[in-house]
């Protein structure tokens, strides 16, 4: 399961461990490469095919990148220890706040992307003070539509042929339709 999100911000998310019953959402470490490759040797979602790892060394390497990232959390789940997945964003000026996530595909349909998103939602809103989170998921990706309204989000459009993140076998693009869902902190707060 994985979905583009934004999130409105008035300062740089940092990482600060964040709790839940299963998870520790926390900053990534080298030692994380062996769990990133099994999440991202082959991604569940079309938006994430630009993050394909195909061995150890890119696996390496890309944990030491988010380690140093201070929006990127680790998914590190408790009953087994591993890191199972990320939740990540990318500030956009002046207030915005883009984030995504994704999970092990070994897991999903268990909650847990539910349980981390939900998890970065509240301390956005409680503790960055943030006003407005948003969802890009594309129309094929079921499970992260489910998601975003369990969280409360709203969908507020449709992007026809939105992107291309990967190409046919004449090397056309592959356009995707993908939508947009939002969640106001005052909605949020009402809920």
């Amino acid at each position: 399961m994985a979905a583009c999100i934004a999130v409105a911000a008035e300062e740089e998310l940092t990482v600060d461990a964040i709790h839940t019953d299963r998870l520790t959402l926390r900053a990534f470490r080298e030692d994380d490469a062996q769990d990133l490759l099994g999440y991202l040797h082959q991604p569940g979602a079309s938006c994430f095919l630009l993050m394909r790892l195909d061995d150890l060394p890119a696996a390496r390497a890309a944990a030491i990148k988010r380690s140093s990232e201070p929006d990127t959390y680790a998914l590190e789940h408790h009953p087994s220890g591993r890191v199972i997945g990320e939740v990540f964003g990318h500030l956009e000026p002046p207030d915005t706040f883009s984030i995504a996530w994704m999970i092990h595909p070994d897991l999903a349909g268990q909650g847990l992307a539910h349980e981390a998103a939900k998890a970065i939602v509240g301390h956005l809103f409680q503790q960055r003070d943030v006003r407005r989170v948003y969802a890009y998921v594309e129309t094929d990706n079921l499970p992260s539509q489910r998601l975003c309204a369990r969280l409360g989000m709203r969908q507020e459009g449709l992007f026809k042929e939105f992107i291309s993140f990967e190409n046919d076998a004449t090397g056309k693009p592959i356009y995707v339709d993908t939508m947009q869902f939002a969640l106001l902190k005052t909605e949020w707060a009402a809920a």
